[in-house]
């Protein structure tokens, strides 16, 4: 658990109050609605749909530039966030996109309810996408809001945000039975300095953070992530792939993340490293 005194303030703790009351009828619909009982058959539909296979965990940072990522053409791979808006230059859609943040939903809705390949969205935000609720690529997690994080191996539950998407999207590719998981993009590093998850309207013309200059551009609301609790969630989804005998590996670029172990992004696709894994 991640408890940082100097950032506990009175507002902020008022602020989490408000959530957990406002999240009280979010819980009762994910409980007892017949759409969160569709909602939930959908979501049984993935358990173990790609036992033993591999799949690919594309983050947003800005050291996917350097990477030619079309070669995960042939891949199952999981976007996330605003990641669509490098698709054509990528020359493929991914196979899953997932978007838990709550101000993203918030702001880009309309853009994500065009995407067309399954779709791992919050339950929390689940009035914007209403029009689609009988579309099956239309599907819901719920985020618990507990004050310790844990790693969820069945998203039919009610999940851990851990601080970031990342963590959401190796539950998900647990629930789906992969037995490797490679890590891209995942930077780990952000210019920017402050208080983790204070909302606060960006005022750069461009986004140096992420892998795309209009990632969260100038007016957007956006959130600086928590470093820290992202390790400590990074660790627990490393102990329980672990525990289950399959693994998690980080090919990002010089990324800043030390909780997995490192590999090279071009070996993924040499037979040697397939057959050593």
């Amino acid at each position: 658990m991640r408890i940082v005194l100097n950032e506990i303030t009175p507002l902020r703790v008022l602020g989490a109050c408000k959530r957990r009351l406002k999240d009280i009828p979010v819980t009762l619909s994910w409980h007892y609605s017949q759409s969160a009982k569709r909602n939930l058959a959908y979501l049984d539909s993935y358990r173990n749909i790609h036992k033993n296979e591999r799949c690919f965990i594309i983050a947003n940072g800005p050291s996917l530039k350097k990477m030619d990522l079309s070669r995960l053409r042939n891949e199952f791979t999981f976007s996330m966030n605003r990641a669509y808006l490098l698709y054509k230059d990528w020359g493929f859609t991914p196979s899953y996109f997932v978007c838990l943040n709550e101000l993203v939903l918030d702001q880009f809705a309309t853009d994500i309810s065009k995407l067309q390949m399954p779709k791992f969205l919050n339950f929390s935000r689940r009035r914007y996408f209403k029009d689609l609720s009988n579309d099956r690529s239309m599907l819901f997690l719920r985020i618990g809001l507990h004050f310790r994080d844990y790693f969820c191996s069945d998203v039919t539950q009610e999940i851990s945000a851990g601080g970031t998407v990342t963590f959401c999207c190796l539950q998900l590719a647990y629930f789906m039975g992969f037995s490797e998981v490679v890590l891209i993009g995942l930077d780990h590093n952000f210019i920017e300095k402050g208080i983790p998850n204070k909302t606060v309207i960006r005022r750069e013309e461009e986004d140096e953070n992420h892998c795309h200059p209009g990632y969260f551009p100038k007016g957007v609301k956006w959130q600086l992530p928590d470093l820290y609790r992202s390790e400590l969630a990074y660790s627990l989804a490393r102990e329980a792939f672990e525990k289950d005998g399959r693994i998690i590996v980080d090919a990002t670029i010089d990324g800043k993340c030390n909780i997995f172990r490192k590999v090279s992004f071009e070996d993924c696709f040499k037979k040697t490293y397939l057959r050593k894994h």
